[in-house]
């Protein structure tokens, strides 16, 4: 199979990749910066942002199947940022397809296309999207993963794949961020301590890409279609973060703040960071403390059903992992989450 994963030198991206080589598969990758691991891998390389529409759309040039994994993820910035790339980027990557006669995409979305900021306990791809946005990054995936769902035809077969919360080895977000925060003593728990929320190890996500587009086929269920992707097990969020300080050589989280007053903080910092034109990402927004407070996770018997999917990984396999990469060192956050 001769593939294109977008966006190839982010934690997924990576990953992707690797499962690929290990196939057997051809792969090429279009992402923003030089990125030694994907070179070692022996791989074709095109280096490119997604608002370049000629290079993107010469990128599906001679392609079997897009994994189309590349976006801008965050709580905070501009809407032309998140949009150009979110939105017009995955525009772009549909027009080389088409152009190129690139036979199926796979686009790698988000959960929280469908959060508007309450609890969502077990919910299933029926959740329809929001009628409110609480930041640009949702609001974009969803706007890319709808373009996506709606470029599905006899000729370009495509899905929309949601994992939620990656985790793992070289990750330079979500756990470098939590960890940051906590060694500066400005991580809280937010609510009560009680909600439960959905996660993926990586591994898993990525090779729930490759189970799609295997069973993207004409006339599949899988074609036209989104699915959420996790471990299949909730886990209290608190208690989690806990056991991945803990890995981290740190103490659990003592101090905390309600969801009303999180949320009341996010709203007052959101509106300054405005007024005053900064640009650095708010300690609070109302997004992360929603996201922090409430319970969010997800019935993903749909995938199962459509695509054979399963957590190959198990979560204390996972953590196993995990805990073996940070015993030697703790990677340090980035501030660059452009993939």
């Amino acid at each position: 199979m001769r593939a294109l994963v977008t966006g190839a030198g982010g934690f997924l991206g990576q990953y992707l990749v690797e499962q690929l080589v290990a196939r057997g598969d051809r792969v090429r990758t279009l992402a923003r910066g030089d990125y030694p691991a994907l070179a070692r891998l022996g791989v074709e390389t095109v280096r490119a942002d997604l608002r370049d529409r000629a290079t993107t759309i010469d990128a599906c040039a001679d392609i079997d199947v897009v994994f189309h994994a590349a976006g801008v993820a965050g709580i905070w910035g501009p809407w032309e940022h998140y949009y150009g790339i979110n939105y017009l980027g995955t525009e772009n990557v549909i027009q080389g397809c088409r152009q190129y006669r690139v036979p199926r995409l796979v686009y790698t979305s988000s959960p929280s296309v469908t959060f508007d900021g309450t609890a969502q306990e077990g919910v299933d791809e029926s959740a329809p999207y929001p009628d409110r946005w609480l930041c640009h990054y949702p609001h974009t995936k969803a706007l890319g993963e709808q373009a996506v769902l709606t470029a599905n035809s006899d000729e370009l077969l495509t899905c929309a794949l949601r994992p939620h919360l990656i985790w793992g080895p070289r990750d330079q977000h979500l756990i470098p961020r939590l960890i940051e925060r906590a060694r500066s003593g400005s991580l809280r728990r937010v609510g009560d301590g009680a909600n439960h929320v959905d996660m993926v190890y990586v591994e898993n996500a990525a090779s729930a890409h490759l189970q799609a587009a295997e069973a993207l086929k004409p006339g599949s269920p899988v074609a036209g279609r989104a699915y959420f992707i996790s471990q299949g097990e909730p886990v209290n969020c608190w208690n989690w973060i806990d056991e991945i300080l803990g890995l981290a050589g740190l103490p659990p989280v003592r101090r905390s703040i309600s969801l009303a007053a999180a949320w009341r903080v996010g709203a007052v910092l959101e509106m300054g960071y405005r007024l005053l034109g900064r640009t650095s990402e708010p300690r609070m927004t109302r997004f992360l403390a929603a996201q922090l407070g409430t319970s969010h996770y997800f019935d993903i018997s749909r995938a199962r059903r459509d695509f054979g999917y399963e957590a190959k990984i198990s979560t204390a396999e996972g953590m196993q992992r995990l805990a073996a990469s940070l015993a030697g060192s703790v990677s340090r956050p980035t501030a660059h989450r452009t993939r």
